[in-house]
């Protein structure tokens, strides 16, 4: 049987695209059956976050399983398919179950080594087993893929450094503030993208109160709204940064927003309290001058550069160790895999042995007449050992094979020749280059 993945992700499609294809959690029930219908599909589950639409599938034909994925998605987003074939990549079993790996490891994400999709996996799988339409096959490899992705996050550093400036500004808001961000009053200074990141993170972290600012107040409002916060006017600044306790700006004004003389009028209203600026704009939106008022921290993008080039380094070198670790589950997944098809044909191969083997110590028992129990213990103890000698090699070396990408077809072939039982219809690994993982990314 093939595990098929058929999908997109952020660096395949833009997102205009990957919205049109993204399921909505309370329709993803009906979607998994939608698609478990589908003729061929043996088995599915659906993973779709902000950044990938990824559909896994078990069938018995690779072409089968890719079709009726290609298919479902067109017809359940309503879209042409023929105008999603340019954004969408699939894999075959070797190649599908190392993408699943490394997705939840965190290795395929935007942002190197990031923790929110290993609960996305997990939430994924859960919804497709409460739904019906895993079986066994799919059952094992999530749960295998939720602990490698957990393995990896123990045994590496991948998910302990920060990556964007957004982020690691957040982060050192935290460490200033010794992790403790709820309470706190933050300005965001700013509305597009790195504020944006930035404000969306803090609300992650716990801050219950972001205060949004924009020449736009409209735009300010917008991302106010989306994250909760409150939007203030940029004319009213002097007013809220007396709030505040962290101060994060990144506009594209040529000029300084922030100046000491106004941080220094806003000071002397609360000089106990500490204040930290956070300037990721280029150029700078805050005036250096500011960093030296008293219980004032002042930081700029420079500072926060150099954090985030260090921990890119810490983190590449964790996602080389990571390959690592994938690379052993997936070879032990499909050792595992290959046992589903090669220990039947064992079994059967070693029953169809045995009797013979009682048929012809009948047959030989009843032409030689008259034995003793021990004549007959020595006839039965050769052509036991007989058996026993002539089915070793062939045996040790067919679960040898299991753990190779032939090892299905030497299973066959000792199917065809001993005229076993065949496993062909329902086996969980399919003909020609199913354990080889056909595909292509």
């Amino acid at each position: 049987m093939f595990i098929v993945a058929t999908g997109l992700n952020h660096r395949t499609a833009p997102v205009e695209i990957r919205e049109q294809l993204a399921f909505a959690r309370h329709g993803l029930p009906g979607a998994l059956q939608q698609l478990r219908a589908r003729n061929g599909v043996a088995g599915c589950v659906i993973l779709s976050t902000c950044n990938r639409t990824e559909i896994y599938v078990t069938c018995q034909q690779e072409e089968t399983g890719t079709r009726a994925s290609k298919g479902f998605l067109g017809s359940y987003c309503q879209m042409d398919i023929k105008n999603l074939e340019g954004y969408l990549y699939t894999m075959s079993t070797r190649h599908a179950v190392r993408h699943l790996f490394r997705v939840a490891a965190g290795l395929d994400s935007m942002i190197l080594g990031e923790d929110q999709v290993l609960a996305q996996v997990a939430e994924a799988y859960e919804m497709a087993r409460q739904t019906g339409t895993t079986n066994n096959i799919l059952n094992t490899l999530w749960q295998q893929a939720i602990t490698v992705g957990k393995r990896v996050r123990t045994e590496t550093c991948i998910d302990r450094n920060t990556l964007s400036i957004s982020y690691a500004a957040v982060e050192l808001a935290r460490q200033v503030f010794q992790g403790q961000l709820q309470g706190r009053v933050v300005l965001v200074i700013g509305a597009g993208k790195m504020s944006t990141l930035a404000a969306r993170y803090l609300k992650d972290k716990g801050v219950t109160t972001v205060l949004v600012s924009n020449r736009s107040y409209d735009r300010a409002v917008a991302l106010a709204s989306s994250i909760g916060g409150q939007a203030v006017r940029l004319d009213a600044l002097d007013e809220y940064l007396a709030r505040a306790d962290i101060v994060i700006s990144c506009t594209a004004a040529s000029h300084y927003i922030l100046r000491r003389e106004q941080v220094a009028r806003v000071r002397a209203t609360r000089p106990d309290t500490p204040l930290m600026f956070i300037d990721i704009a280029v150029p700078r939106d805050i005036e250096p001058a500011i960093g030296d008022l008293p219980g004032v921290q002042l930081y700029d993008i420079d500072d926060l550069q150099q954090v985030v080039l260090a921990n890119l380094e810490e983190r590449q070198y964790a996602a080389r160790q990571a390959e690592t670790i994938i690379t052993a589950e997936v070879d032990a997944f499909f050792r595992w895999l290959g046992s589903l098809y090669v220990v039947p044909t064992i079994v059967a191969l070693k029953e169809r042995a045995e009797t013979i083997k009682r048929a012809e110590l009948e047959r030989a028992c009843n032409r030689l007449g008259e034995l003793t129990p021990r004549e007959r213990k020595i006839i039965a103890s050769l052509a036991s050992s007989i058996i026993n000698q002539f089915l070793h090699d062939p045996i040790v070396n067919l679960k040898q094979a299991a753990l190779t990408p032939r090892g299905h077809l030497y299973a066959e072939a000792l199917q065809e020749l001993f005229a076993l039982p065949l496993a062909g219809e329902g086996s969980p690994v399919g003909k020609a280059t199913a354990a080889e993982g056909g595909g292509n990314l």
